[in-house]
Formats: structure tokens, sequence, C-alpha cells
């Protein structure tokens, strides 16, 4: 098996590893880019630190998820559904 060849995501991105890490993860190309980024300004183990504390989508009204959901700027958020919008934050 061919191992997939490896793109320089731009000199936009300071740590091409984690953001391929999480391209693989199936992130979008912002997402990674952002984590990325911040790994590198901030070290991965504090960004590392960070996470967890969100509760979980599920949990949250549609009215807490659409403002997400603006915050992220992702179209169409007004006329979706619970899971519809779980599903458009979980893959921005």
């Amino acid at each position: 098996m061919a191992e997939k060849k490896k793109q320089d995501p731009g000199p936009s991105v300071k740590d091409a590893e984690v953001y391929e890490t999480l391209r693989d993860d199936g992130a979008s190309k912002e997402k990674a880019a952002r984590i990325a980024n911040a790994s590198a300004a901030q070290g991965r183990s504090a960004v590392g630190e960070r996470g967890g504390e969100a509760s979980d989508y599920e949990d949250r009204t549609v009215e807490e998820l659409r403002e997400r959901a603006a915050e992220l700027d992702i179209d169409g958020r007004s006329s979706m559904t619970k899971n519809e919008l779980i599903e458009a934050l979980r893959h921005h």
C-alpha cells in the first residue's frame, strides 16, 4: 500500500505536524490550522490541556447550538435541526 504524500499546508500554518495529524483525523482545514497555530504559539501541552471543557453538543439547546454555529459562521444554521447543527459543528 502506498503512503499518502503529505502536502505543505503553507506558511500560514505554524505546526505542520499537528495540522497533518488533525487533517488525517478528519478535521477541516480551518480547524486544523487554528489548532496547529495555537499549539505553535502556546505549546502543544498547553493547547491539549484546554480541551474537554465544553459540554456535549447533545446536552445543549438548539439555541445554544445556533449561537455556537454563528460564532463559527456556519451557513444555513437558522434552518438546521439539532442533529444537523451538531453534525455541522463537529465537521467545521
